[in-house]
């Protein structure tokens, strides 16, 4: 293994919880998916490429827009399909496909005609439906939304949000009680989707004014739940608020804030509950309502990386709802986890300044700033960002990231020093910072402070297989602490028996203890994992060499010459291929 740390060492996704965990776990415990026409994650695009105009033949176009779709390139695939569409108009292949694209590239109004081409009154394409029901909800048209949606039968997430869909459509006509009877209706569906019924009564019924019905179904829509994620705590708050029930709301938001230490976006809430001043209706229309269901439905499908289905129901909630803060920055991070810097940084954009997300949609500016190789801008909105908030540790976290991978070693140490001066008592949730830091650290030879950081990680997070990994294998290549370094690494692999990198950790300290032929076994796996890997390649052919397989040994160090090392590692297998491999004192056996 080489000690290059990953790519990035981020928060986990989202990097704060907006959205929840009732839908996920309605989905997954009714084995339920997206009908056919969502896919899962592709490649990574490749930001700023040259558009390229459509051609001249419906078939050269589709295959363009499938090239364009892989590269997560929605705009482009949207026009080729377009063009195809013109030379041949009643292709239902061609339909579909540029509907999908239309939708997750935002264009809305264009997808909806097409949606209208694939629903021919037999509502046998439940997406089409969804979208046809959306843009009746936008436009007030209830009665057809749900004269859409009743018909509709469908497989996973479809048959799970319809029923909430009816409901806001009748709530949007003022039928609140057959509303609220649609959705009483469903009792007896499994755990997490009754729940998810629950909330969105509780809504309808405060957007009605009936404040204490809703406070009550919010009662056992939580039961004895402690765990609230940023809109729950948001919305179930202002319900309690709105029912009189101030001790309850406070005890929502210090659940909240407790778990997610230094979080400000219930700041705002918090100070108008002790002031006594009431609290706004949180969902105003039948379209907030709507636009609440596709937030959760987006939200799950981001956390399974399921990124098209995910665009597609978040660009479908923000048509309802534009300035939707917590779906704008859902759909934002979701682009940006697909390279789509552009377009995730205008739509952080949108986001209402004087909303708390604006903040996050900032940090993920200065992100994707950097990704667009425009690091000087990033630098300066990062530390304007540190120094807005001065007690705030995460921009300088984003700026030592940002200087680690630009290998700015002694700059990432720095910012890393200063967002740990900005934590009071350091948790398990800081592994990952004091995990990047003590790479940093090992990388300007700090060797101490870096041990330090990488041991206090494991004492948060005991089995963190890169943080095993990085303090076993740097242990091996000091020729220190062997026998514990290997029972590191072993736990390691038992956690990821498929990455590359920890495999070879465990051939190389097999090698340095002298266990030549297991070694060759490990770095073998690893070798077939990382094929790429020149580091790799050239430690299994140390081990074949001190195995007495010199001719193989030779053969995997051109290999590894082949794959471009850097310049250090290219001398040295030069060296060996000239000479062989002169066995050096700290490769015997301890």
């Amino acid at each position: 293994m080489t000690l290059t740390p990953p790519t990035v060492i981020a928060l986990p996704w989202p990097r704060r919880r907006i959205m929840g965990g009732v839908l996920a776990f309605a989905i997954l415990a009714l084995g339920l998916a997206w009908p056919a026409g969502g896919a899962g994650a592709r490649a990574e695009a490749q930001n700023g490429a040259e558009a390229i105009e459509p051609g001249d033949t419906p078939t050269g176009n589709y295959l363009a827009a499938l090239h364009a779709r892989s590269l997560r390139e929605e705009a482009e695939a949207a026009q080729f399909l377009i063009a195809a569409l013109k030379a041949e108009p009643d292709n239902s292949l061609l339909i579909q496909h540029a509907f999908v694209a239309l939708i997750i590239s935002g264009r809305i109004d264009e997808g909806v005609a097409l949606a209208r081409r694939l629903d021919d009154g037999t509502h046998g394409n439940a997406l089409a439906s969804l979208t046809i029901a959306v843009d009746a909800i936008k436009r007030g048209a209830y009665d057809e939304a749900i004269a859409t949606l009743e018909p509709v039968s469908g497989e996973g997430i479809v048959n799970v949000i319809t029923p909430i869909l009816i409901a806001w459509s009748d709530a949007g006509a003022g039928r609140i009680d057959h509303a609220l009877e649609r959705l009483a209706q469903t009792a007896g569906s499994p755990r997490g989707v009754d729940t998810l019924y629950r909330f969105h009564s509780a809504w309808i019924n405060d957007l009605a004014g009936r404040s204490e019905p809703a406070a009550r179904l919010l009662d056992q829509a939580l039961g004895d739940n402690e765990e609230f994620w940023l809109r729950l705590a948001q919305l179930a708050g202002a319900v309690y608020r709105r029912a009189g029930e101030p001790e309850r709301a406070a005890e929502i938001y210090e659940a909240f804030t407790s778990s997610h230490p230094g979080a400000r976006e219930l700041e705002g809430p918090m100070a108008a509950l002790k002031a006594g001043k009431p609290a706004p209706p949180p969902i105003v229309s039948a379209a907030d309502g709507a636009a609440e269901a596709l937030l959760d439905a987006a939200g799950l499908f981001a956390r399974q990386n399921d990124r098209e289905t995910s665009l597609l129901l978040g660009q479908l909630g923000l048509y309802l709802r534009p300035d939707f803060p917590h779906l704008q920055i859902v759909v934002a991070e979701v682009m940006e986890r697909g390279g789509r810097y552009e377009d995730a940084n205008a739509l952080y954009a949108t986001v209402d300044r004087r909303s708390p997300l604006a903040w996050t949609a900032r940090l993920g500016t200065a992100r994707n700033l950097e990704q667009l190789e425009r690091g000087e801008e990033a630098e300066k909105l990062l530390r304007a960002l540190a120094a807005e908030r001065s007690d705030d540790p995460a921009p300088l976290v984003e700026l030592g990231d940002m200087f680690r991978r630009a290998e700015r070693f002694g700059d990432a140490v720095k910012a890393y020093d200063a967002a740990v001066a900005r934590i009071d008592t350091l948790r398990p949730e800081h592994w990952q910072l004091l995990y990047a830091r003590g790479i940093t650290l090992e990388r300007e030879k700090q060797w101490p402070r870096a041990e330090a950081d990488f041991l206090k990680a494991l004492e948060f997070e005991p089995d963190q297989p890169f943080v095993l990994n990085y303090l076993g294998y740097s242990w091996v290549e000091q020729g220190r602490n062997l026998g514990e370094a290997e029972t590191m690494i072993r736990k390691a692999v038992e956690l990821r028996p498929n990455d590359g990198y920890i495999v070879d950790s465990l051939g190389w300290v097999l090698y340095r203890l002298g266990r030549y032929e297991e070694s060759v076994t490990e770095m073998e796996k690893a070798v077939e994992l990382k094929p790429e890997d020149p580091v790799i390649n050239d430690h299994l052919g140390d081990a074949y060499w001190m195995a007495g397989r010199q001719r193989e040994a030779r053969y995997q160090w051109q290999t590894s010459l082949d794959l471009k090392p850097d310049a250090d590692l290219q001398a040295e297998i030069e060296a060996k291929l000239e000479h062989g491999l002169i066995r050096q004192a700290n490769a015997a056996a301890p």
